[in-house]
């Protein structure tokens, strides 16, 4: 008897969607890799069965900086307060990345340490190593925000998280796998994302959940755990994922025009573009507000990243804006003059 179930199967993917390129050329021969996703059968944890580890190696041409976009900085403001009340002033951040979140809470008079290998900027709060024992570092809680989702054991990982810092909370925030699979969004399953969450999942993860539910528009998932509560989580075949068997029919819709233009040359945009280009339908062009992002080239398609000001002003008032994310509509509307026609994609 097999131990997981298969949900879903896609292959040739980018390992890294929001790793930008020079070349239109340099961006379609980026490192793929395959999607098989499953449901474990002794766990009940959705994941990448094809998932290599190996692949990902992160530089500094990796962009997943969203907080230029004022929905997402309140998503923030949100995160920021809660993890506040619910957590203290004594805090460190696992992956903190550029930094963005960690200076909102320390603007909130948290002392805060983060860690990431990867961040290339100078603050003094910021240490670029991995967060261990080692240390000799404790806080009241740990932060974990969009990190779980990458790593290939995320309970050994929790495991070693509670070891560093002798317990404590934790505030996760993770994709919300059920709003994909209600919304259809074939677009926001990635290579680079090997794990998929419900939050059952995270009450079967913690004994104690001082706090646990969905935001950003249903989007996202977040918990404040207690480390110190962590268990196996054991399948629940009364509860096993309800993966729906029409997932990617809106790929083979006809409502799709060849000057559709994309808002959105992140994760969402990307996938939504290269596989409407597998399909026959390209997109005309990709739009977004990130500076690091423009001029640049999307992975596996190769498509060019233009800012709002390069490609909107030669637009015609009909084309279509397929916003990807339904949380940015009404900024989108008000950037671009309210004069196209605007698609909210699998909203």
């Amino acid at each position: 008897m097999s131990d997981h179930r298969l949900l879903y199967e896609a292959a040739d993917f980018p390992v890294f969607q929001n790793r930008m390129y020079d070349s239109p050329e340099a961006a379609r021969a980026c490192p793929r890799g395959q999607i098989e996703l499953v449901e474990d059968l002794r766990s009940g944890l959705i994941y990448n069965a094809a998932f290599d580890p190996d692949l990902m190696v992160y530089d500094a041409e990796y962009q997943n900086e969203q907080a230029n976009s004022g929905p997402f900085r309140a998503h923030l403001d949100w995160a920021a307060d809660l993890v506040i009340d619910k957590m203290g002033k004594r805090l460190i951040e696992v992956g903190c990345g550029k930094g963005t979140f960690l200076e909102m809470l320390a603007d909130r008079g948290a002392q805060i340490t983060g860690f990431d290998p990867t961040y290339e900027g100078d603050d003094p709060r910021i240490e670029k190593v991995y967060f261990g024992p080692d240390l000799g570092l404790n806080a009241d809680g740990l932060v974990l925000r969009h990190v779980l989702e990458h790593i290939e054991n995320p309970v050994g990982f929790l495991r070693q998280l509670a070891e560093a810092n002798s317990g404590g909370l934790i505030y996760i925030e993770v994709p919300c796998f059920d709003w994909i699979c209600d919304n259809r969004a074939w677009f926001d399953i990635f290579y680079e994302h090997v794990n998929y969450f419900r939050l059952s999942d995270f009450h079967k993860i913690f004994g104690r959940v001082v706090a646990a539910g969905h935001c950003f528009g249903g989007q996202y998932l977040y918990v404040v755990g207690d480390l110190s509560s962590l268990r196996d989580p054991a399948y629940d075949p009364t509860s096993r994922a309800p993966f729906p068997a029409d997932f990617t029919d809106t790929l083979a819709a006809a409502n799709t025009t060849p000057q559709d233009v994309v808002w959105g040359g992140a994760s969402k945009g990307l996938i939504y573009s290269m596989l409407r280009a597998r399909a026959g339908r390209p997109v005309a062009g990709i739009v977004d507000i990130n500076p690091a992002k423009q001029g640049k080239f999307l992975a596996g398609t190769g498509l060019r990243v233009s800012a709002p000001d390069d490609i909107l002003p030669g637009l015609p008032d009909d084309t279509r804006i397929l916003v990807m994310n339904p949380n940015y509509t009404d900024e989108i509307k008000s950037m671009s003059g309210n004069r196209f026609t605007y698609v909210e994609v699998g909203a």
